[in-house]
């Protein structure tokens, strides 16, 4: 039995800890949860405990190593996994991320994967809401590749934003183009998976994003492309809720204990 903890204790979590609770992941023992808000903590250890389990709500990210953990998720920010990731790889914890927009900044890149090699553990990236990792890999390590991304929103998820007019309302509009280190930068949480998608293709300094603004659309889509002298495969995935994105670390952690891996 894997011992798993998670940092991160909101909507995402739930649905992970549900699934463990089902007994969707019956080679792991749940045995911590960490949240910089305790009584978040606290619910969610409860919620895990109902069963007869030991979970433990963790006050630090120390007292949750302090558990050695096999596994880690991280379902909190790309600011908690900048922060965490590297004691975790240290204490020879592996991570199963969905924050995959900290991994955009290329020294911090190298020095996580120099880390998990260093401590023999590993970093697992969930596909959170968008997917075709396979087909994407392949393709790109066939040659002469190019990918771009595209981000559909509503405006009603941007109307908070600094990039809100109010011509959004009646007509779509392209609200950013650039690299996929530079949306990072620009929508700290909003296009992890297109960091996701970099890493998976061409880089973040290659990967071209587009986020595009649509008055009544509701929910996120994500069309990711790619093409090479042989092969063009084209990855669309609608999700009307960021459920996808917790069901993908579910999956991943499925894949981590399975004897048939996808």
């Amino acid at each position: 039995m894997q011992k798993l903890v998670m940092v991160g204790c909101g909507y995402l979590a739930d649905i992970v800890a549900d699934a463990w609770l089902k007994g969707m992941l019956p080679g792991y023992a749940f045995t911590g949860v960490y949240s910089r808000t305790a009584a978040k903590a606290e619910r969610l250890a409860d919620k895990i405990n109902k069963q007869g389990n030991v979970c433990q709500a963790c006050t630090s990210l120390e007292e949750l190593l302090a558990l050695n953990p096999d596994f880690l998720v991280e379902v909190a920010s790309p600011a908690a996994m900048r922060e965490l990731a590297l004691p975790v790889l240290r204490n020879g914890t592996s991570i199963v991320t969905l924050s995959i927009g900290a991994l955009a900044d290329r020294l911090f890149y190298e020095e996580v994967k120099k880390t998990a090699a260093d401590n023999g553990a590993r970093v697992y990236i969930a596909s959170g809401a968008t997917g075709g990792f396979d087909v994407l890999r392949t393709a790109t390590l066939m040659g002469n590749a190019s990918a771009g991304f595209l981000n559909v929103k509503g405006v009603k998820a941007l109307r908070r934003s600094s990039f809100f007019t109010p011509e959004m309302e009646t007509e779509k509009k392209v609200i950013f183009s650039g690299t996929a280190r530079e949306a990072i930068e620009t929508f700290p949480t909003g296009l992890n998976v297109a960091v996701a998608a970099s890493l998976a293709t061409v880089g973040p300094e290659n990967l071209q994003v587009t986020m595009e603004s649509t008055p009544d659309f509701t929910g996120d889509r994500q069309r990711v492309e790619i093409k090479n002298d042989q092969v063009q495969a084209v990855v669309d995935v609608f999700s009307a809720t960021p459920e996808i994105a917790a069901w993908s670390v579910v999956a991943t952690l499925q894949n981590i204990d399975s004897p048939i891996v996808f």
